[in-house]
């Protein structure tokens, strides 16, 4: 029998014919067998959620945590990860002593520059770890130490602020001091210092901090610590190798430096937490789902909505110096591409993660693409 040319349908053969039947059972028996092998490969290639594909060839090429809002990032081979986000990522950041509202490099670029480093980690520490904070060479700043997930005799001790202020949302925070017993000076000091005006290092307390809801999901319930808006931000390493290829076109107009024809745009300056490779540009738009690491059993991370994107990218992580244009301007022209937020630029997409997990450099990703 040829597969080119099926038998009419079913419904449409008379089984009181002999030969009718025949065909019948015929089609039976090639349709079934070939029923039962493509489901067997389907379930072979996907995670337990039937529509969640692993895609053999994306794997995950960085992971980055940044544990102060805004500092430097650190590059790490593996993280474990919440509902929340990765750990210690976004669980301190630097306030103003007298209003309490959180900074960022947007208003004080130089912050790229402040390098947390995770040393001596420890679960059965007092502390789990220490988290050390240096800063650059000119600064004359002195490194400082503090508590990498301080007890709560600790935080017993630290002063609680019950409103500290990020996006006119209020929610607690702990103002950090040195590690017990270290020669570390004052973190306060310090930054205050390097800032040249009173501000603070604080550590998120208790409270939840909910996230918004988005258009695809109204019912969105999560919560996140120091990052802007999601948990989690998902960007692939060719989709920014596209921005900067189109940024390769615009170079001399709207204030774009010659430099750009051959500086590299680094992915670091849009300050991902996952970065994949080998789905090509702009994949991460289209998922919806994805899930990382020991599939099928690796929990689901919701991708919310797309990252819309301000000028922080424009601070270059190496000198902590504002470009007027790059790559703010190149993204405006050509990846406005979110039909609630039609004036903004996306680069990269928000998640949520639905449970606990472990990611690796060189995991494999499952996706499940919007409809």
């Amino acid at each position: 029998m040829s597969f080119a040319k099926f038998p009419p349908r079913l419904e449409a053969l008379d089984l009181t014919s002999t030969t009718a039947f025949s065909a019948s059972l015929t089609l039976l028996l090639i349709i079934c067998p070939a029923v039962y092998l493509t489901s067997r490969w389907l379930g072979s290639s996907r995670s337990s959620s039937p529509s969640l594909t692993i895609m053999a060839d994306v794997r995950v090429s960085k992971i980055l945590v940044h544990p102060i809002k805004s500092c430097r990032g650190i590059s790490v081979q593996s993280s474990r990860y919440t509902r929340e986000g990765l750990e210690s990522d976004r669980k301190w950041c630097i306030i103003e002593a007298d209003d309490k509202k959180v900074i960022t490099a947007r208003e004080f670029p130089k912050m790229v520059l402040i390098t947390p480093n995770i040393e001596d980690v420890d679960p059965a520490s007092p502390h789990s770890g220490v988290l050390r904070v240096s800063f650059p060479d000119e600064s004359d700043c002195q490194p400082f130490s503090v508590p990498l997930s301080p007890n709560q005799a600790t935080l017993a001790s630290w002063q609680r602020l019950e409103k500290i202020l990020m996006w006119h949302v209020p929610f607690d925070a702990y103002i950090c001091e040195a590690l017990p017993g270290s020669p570390s000076p004052s973190p306060s000091e310090v930054l205050s210092s390097y800032f040249g005006r009173p501000v603070h290092l604080v550590y998120k307390g208790a409270q939840l901090r909910p996230v918004d809801p988005t258009p695809t999901h109204p019912k969105l319930e999560a919560t996140a610590v120091f990052q802007d808006c999601y948990p989690l931000m998902v960007l692939s390493q060719e989709s920014t190798a596209r921005v900067e290829e189109e940024l390769r076109g615009h170079v001399g107009k709207q204030g774009i430096d010659e430099r750009w024809s051959t500086e590299t745009l680094v992915i670091e300056r849009f300050r991902p937490n996952v970065v994949f490779e080998g789905a090509g540009p702009f994949a991460e738009d289209a998922w919806e789902e994805i899930r990382i690491g020991s599939l099928p059993d690796a929990p689901v991370i919701s991708l919310v909505s797309k990252c819309t994107r301000c000028l922080l990218p424009n601070v270059s992580p190496e000198t902590g110096v504002m470009d007027k244009a790059v790559p703010y301007k190149t993204l405006i022209k050509f990846r406005r591409v979110d039909p609630t937020a039609p004036m903004k630029a996306c680069l990269g997409t928000n998640g949520c993660p639905q449970g606990e997990g472990l990611i690796r450099v060189g995991d494999c990703v499952a996706a499940r693409t919007r409809l």
